[in-house]
Formats: C-alpha cells, sequence, structure tokens
C-alpha cells in the first residue's frame, strides 16, 4: 500500500512485480510524513500549553494532527500488512 491515497481517496497499492522508482518514492513520502507528524506534535504540545492561544489556533492544531494522524495510520497499515506477508513489497 502506498503511503497516499487514490484518486477516490481509497488505499493505493503498488503492483507486486514494481519496484524501482515508486518504491523508493514512497519510501522517501512515508519518511517525510513522519518527519512532519514529529514536528506538528511538537508544535501542537507547545501550543496546547501557552497561556492566551485562541479557538481558531487550537481548531488549526487539531487539523494539522488529524492529517498526520490519518498518514501515520496510513504507513502502519502497509507495514503491518508487509509484515503479514513476509516483509515482502
Amino acid at each position: 500500500m502506498l503511503p497516499w491515497p487514490g484518486a477516490d481517496g481509497a488505499p493505493a497499492f503498488l503492483a507486486p512485480d514494481a519496484a524501482g522508482r515508486l518504491t523508493q518514492l514512497a519510501d522517501e513520502v512515508e519518511a517525510a510524513q513522519l518527519g512532519t507528524a514529529t514536528e506538528v506534535l511538537r508544535y501542537a504540545r507547545a501550543l496546547i500549553t501557552e497561556p492566551g492561544v485562541t479557538a481558531r489556533e487550537l481548531q488549526f492544531a487539531a487539523l494539522r494532527l488529524a492529517e498526520c494522524l490519518t498518514d501515520a495510520l496510513r504507513i502502519a497499515e502497509s507495514r503491518g500488512a508487509r509484515l503479514a506477508d513476509g516483509g515482502a513489497r
């Protein structure tokens, strides 16, 4: 499963015999998504302890956290599926 959704929002899959550049791109996107999630979480944690934070700021942080969680769950599902398949990509 690729770390981005298909055109209809459903999971997108890489053909079993496909390898090379698309596989490398998927790995790079996963790493970027997890890195972004780490940064967003750090900023959100700082924001919620900030005195005077507005509802709009919290809403923005919540939206970004939801996006990152969606990406992280897609990555976890993909990696879990690969483990169940014996690590095959």
